[in-house]
């Protein structure tokens, strides 16, 4: 009989998800759930809707004046989204 060692759940979960192909998948739901997170509870309550599609975070905002002023930060909040996630997932933010 082969013996094997204990392992943590975790990587025996993402390993599974590996063999699966599903790891970008779970990267982009991790990157749509990191907004709430990066911008903050004052910024969330303006977004409506958020998605990744292709690496491309689709954020859908109420305020138009938010909307301007985050697109000057744009490249700062793909940086702290990315980190946050742990993998280079969103390449582009578009704000709706």
């Amino acid at each position: 009989m082969k013996r094997t060692y204990p392992r943590h759940i975790a990587a025996i979960i993402d390993e599974a998800m590996e063999r699966a192909g599903l790891t970008d998948s779970l990267n982009e739901q991790r990157a749509s759930a990191a907004w709430a997170d990066v911008v903050g509870a004052s910024i969330n309550r303006y977004t409506t809707r958020r998605y990744v599609d292709h690496g491309v975070l689709h954020v859908y905002l109420t305020s138009a004046s938010l909307k301007n002023e985050l697109g000057f930060v744009r490249d700062r909040l793909m940086d702290a989204i990315n980190r946050w996630v742990g993998a280079d997932v969103v390449k582009e933010i578009v704000f709706h």
